[in-house]
């Protein structure tokens, strides 16, 4: 049976300072790219009245918001642990993505009304040329900025990050749906061929709302490390000599960061020494895979530790 991969980025994969340096970086560019997308396709509405490019434009305006909270979002999460904040600062990643999906869904929504408006009271697109020349700028912006920031996310595993990915993601597909409108209106002589794609284009920003604010609730609620990367915190842990199991593992992730805690099962008659050099040892080896980890380890004495803590926190024993 071939063995389960684990990814190799994610939250916690990375240095907490080249972390801080990818998430600074892309979210500058992708502020500058929001700005030149959303003054562009304003003035080009204006010329031509497409209201395919009017939901394009609104879904740009809202990712320059998104953006600029992400930009903010990334640099508090990067923040050091301080005396309010033990387990420092970055679900301030999760609350920005929160953020970002509900100005999606208010874009959406005032898309689809003006989609509505339009159905019912068509009006001629002038300057087709011109809306279709914008829209082209715009994908190729896009795609740069979508390919820099999966290469940014691969790194980091920010949250705030990916969840601005997404907005431009779905940017890609309402632009070429804004092309296909715009032509078939100008060109094709189907005048409703507009309303209706910028009416699809409502649609799948609400889709992408929901998928960025779930993700942002999974870290908020502290939903569990995916079942690949528990059993490889398992697999490390037990590659260290003197470690009989691991069990009540507790993970959970914070933006480009991520916590985990659990007990080991040591020899009971090795001395508080000599159990210490194996709990560090196991931090150690953890380290190295997950550098951005806050780790902390409870060792039991095999066969001999009673059950402690409440029970509804203790949940499922972990395999060991």
């Amino acid at each position: 049976m071939t063995e389960q991969t684990t990814p190799s980025h994610g939250p916690g994969r990375a240095e907490p300072i080249e972390v801080a340096k990818v998430t600074r970086a892309i979210t500058w560019v992708s502020v500058l790219v929001a700005l030149v997308l959303m003054v562009s396709k304003l003035f080009v509405f204006m010329l031509t009245g497409s209201v395919s490019l009017l939901a394009s434009f609104a879904d740009s305006s809202l990712d320059f918001f998104a953006s600029i909270t992400a930009f903010f979002a990334v640099r508090y999460a990067a923040e050091p642990a301080d005396e309010e904040h033990r387990f420092g600062h970055g679900k301030a990643e999760s609350f920005a993505s929160l953020f970002q999906a509900l100005l999606v869904a208010i874009s959406a929504a005032l898309v689809a009304r003006e989609a509505v408006a339009r159905l019912l009271h068509p009006q001629a697109i002038s300057h087709g040329n011109l809306a279709l020349a914008v829209m082209v700028l715009s994908i190729a912006l896009t795609l740069g900025l979508v390919w820099l920031q999966e290469k940014a996310i691969k790194k980091s595993g920010s949250l705030a990050i990916a969840g601005d990915q997404a907005h431009y993601k779905a940017d890609l597909l309402a632009n070429i749906s804004v092309i296909v409108g715009v032509a078939l209106a100008t060109f094709g002589g189907f005048g409703m061929a507009d309303a209706l794609v910028g009416f699809g284009i409502a649609l799948w920003l609400l889709y992408t709302a929901w998928k960025v604010a779930q993700n942002a609730l999974d870290q908020m609620m502290d939903r569990e490390l995916p079942e690949a990367e528990r059993k490889l915190i398992i697999k490390t842990v037990r590659t260290v000599k003197g470690v009989y199991s691991v069990h009540e593992l507790r993970t959970r992730a914070s933006g480009s960061y991520i916590h985990m805690q659990f007990h080991l099962d040591l020899d009971p008659q090795q001395t508080l020494a000599e159990a210490h050099k194996i709990v560090v040892e196991v931090e150690r080896l953890l380290l190295e895979t997950w550098p951005a980890a806050d780790i902390l380890i409870h060792p039991d004495p095999k066969g001999e530790a009673e059950p402690h803590g409440i029970r509804h926190f203790r949940g499922k024993s972990e395999p060991s």
